[in-house]
């Protein structure tokens, strides 16, 4: 009977931990020098995750002042691809992809892919856009103001800010 709990434990340990050894985690920034340079001062705030299968980006900057992320908006502007969307999210965002108090979430594609940066024919917005860069905007009304920056007019914007998550089964 021991040695059946035992292997129970250990087989369940193994697949909790799997679903986080699927990503890579580096606390900083890591993305391409082609950027611009003025993103360079958020370098160390932020965290890069590579994965789960290939080595898709995700990048997490919080912020906790408005400042700072009112300068360095216009340059992650110019990371986006045209026409991917800017989905709007409620702070803060937790969870293993976390964004607390406010920030940015940035989707990108592998750097070695030979996919055009081009939206594919789905309907399910983040396999959509998974061969682009395009963001989620972590948005709490004071860091991130809607007010004070600049939304590009060519770009989808997503409001999921206020969708209600469903419960689990059997909970209401």
């Amino acid at each position: 009977m021991k040695r059946t709990t035992v292997a129970l434990v250990a087989i369940t340990l193994c697949a909790v931990c799997s679903v986080y050894a699927d990503y890579v985690i580096y606390n900083e920034g890591t993305w391409p020098e082609t950027w611009p340079k003025e993103l360079d001062s958020v370098r160390k705030q932020a965290r890069t995750l590579e994965g789960p299968f290939e080595l898709f980006r995700l990048y997490e900057i919080p912020f906790t002042n408005r400042e700072e992320f009112e300068a360095a908006w216009p340059h992650f502007l110019k990371v986006k691809t045209k026409g991917a969307p800017i989905i709007l999210v409620r702070a803060p965002k937790e969870g293993f992809f976390s964004v607390k108090p406010a920030g940015l979430f940035i989707h990108s594609p592998p750097a070695d892919t030979n996919q055009p940066e081009t939206p594919r024919n789905t309907t399910v917005i983040h396999d959509r856009w998974l061969y682009c860069t395009y963001f989620e905007l972590v948005v709490d009304g004071e860091i991130v103001d809607l007010n004070r920056i600049p939304l590009p007019a060519d770009t989808p914007i997503i409001d999921e800010r206020f969708e209600e998550e469903t419960p689990p089964k059997g909970q209401k």
